[in-house]
């Protein structure tokens, strides 16, 4: 299809002029293009069909900027998605009109300050909201508040949990939030577990209101006095464990374990527990099975079996001999944990509890042991069998 006469003339004045960035607006016909003296539009005049006036528009668009008249080709598709887009070729991106153009350019690790607002002005979205501020350069740049203003206003409309738990993560991990704002989302955590989980991916160790240290925590850090002056790694990590930080992480991951909303809160709350005690484990998930895991961390325990630095702290402090079980078999969590239990990926709300009750009750019994809490988190209960007891409360 051809453009009509004005259209091409008024798009090649456009393109003349040398923009920064180019959006269209396919809803309402309209081609934006960024300068630096600000926004200039064309509305279009289409002779046909919308759809296909729109892909002749991107054609002439593509032909001036990259002189290939296809629009954004399928080669450039498969490199910006393989992350073999040279950064030179940024600007480039930004000017073809192309949604998906400008997704590669804001997940590019050569995204400039610059680049980022001309490609903030082209799509603004949540999921280019996050993108950006996984670069460290834009999350100093004037744009980072920008962009973290927006994922808080944007938060309370997001409906998939793992874009919920990014969205805090990458919040809280910017530093651009005031603490009454902070204050105001650690509140809604206590209801939306997506939300608590991304303050544990984000600040681990500097969560608000803070628990007391475990009652023995001076007393076992003042036996490992020596295994920390030699920077042990798993005397460490044993000290900020029972440390304030250490129970307020704890007690918080236990309320997320507790009634996980989906099966990818739950292995994303197991990935971070992977994270916070990697020190134990640092060759990653072992992909194990419950009793498998088990069987793995009391072998690792044996003083015969255990690592150099996990004998030395048990002859510090041999008391820490639980702990640090129960902080191996948390380094192993993963999704071998789930699939003997739960293979259906649909799977939600009591049923889903039910089923990882022989899962989950252990894991809240090693974090309640860590914890110093004499307790063992019970297993869901049906609505049908609440209601029972109920009913046979009151008939009593």
């Amino acid at each position: 299809m051809e453009l009509s006469s004005e259209d091409n003339f008024r798009l090649n004045v456009l393109l003349a002029n040398k923009p920064k960035a180019i959006r269209i607006d396919e809803s309402r016909l309209i081609v934006y293009g960024l300068s630096d003296k600000g926004e200039a539009k064309v509305t279009l005049n289409p002779t046909g069909r919308a759809e296909r006036y729109i892909r002749a528009v991107k054609e002439l668009i593509s032909g001036h900027v990259l002189g290939s008249p296809g629009g954004y080709p399928v080669y450039l598709r498969r490199w910006t998605r393989m992350g073999q887009m040279r950064d030179e070729s940024l600007e480039q991106l930004l000017l073809l009109g192309e949604p998906e153009a400008v997704v590669a350019a804001v997940g590019s690790p050569g995204l400039t300050e610059e680049l980022a607002r001309r490609a903030w002005w082209a799509m603004e979205n949540a999921d280019n909201a996050r993108r950006m501020l996984e670069n460290p350069a834009v999350v100093v740049s004037d744009l980072g508040a920008v962009l973290v203003d927006y994922l808080l206003e944007y938060l309370p409309f997001e409906t998939e949990t793992d874009k919920m738990t990014a969205s805090v993560r990458l919040i809280l991990g910017s530093g651009l939030i005031d603490d009454a704002r902070r204050a105001e989302l650690w509140q809604k955590a206590a209801r939306k577990h997506a939300y608590l989980l991304g303050f544990l991916l984000a600040i681990p160790d500097h969560l608000p209101h803070p628990s007391a240290p475990r009652a023995d925590a001076d007393e076992i850090s003042m036996a490992l006095q020596a295994e920390l002056a030699a920077d042990n790694p798993i005397a460490w990590l044993l000290q900020r464990t029972l440390g304030a930080s250490g129970q307020t992480y704890l007690k918080a991951m236990s309320n997320v374990l507790e009634k996980p909303p989906n099966q990818d809160v739950l292995s994303a709350a197991f990935d971070c527990l992977r994270d916070y005690f990697a020190a134990i484990r640092p060759q990653g998930d072992p992909r194990l099975a419950l009793a498998e895991l088990v069987a793995e961390a009391q072998t690792w325990i044996d003083a015969n079996n255990a690592p150099d630095d996990v004998r030395a702290c048990l002859s510090a402090a041999p008391a820490c001999q639980p702990d640090l079980l129960a902080m191996r078999i948390l380094s192993g969590v993963g999704y071998g944990l789930i699939r003997p239990v739960l293979s259906d990926p649909t799977t939600l709300g009591s049923l889903m509890w039910r089923r990882l009750a022989p899962v989950v009750g252990p894991l809240q019994t090693k974090i309640n042991a860590l914890r110093g809490v004499n307790e063992t988190t019970p297993a869901p209960q049906s609505r049908s069998s609440s209601r029972w007891k109920s009913n046979t409360r009151r008939s009593r």
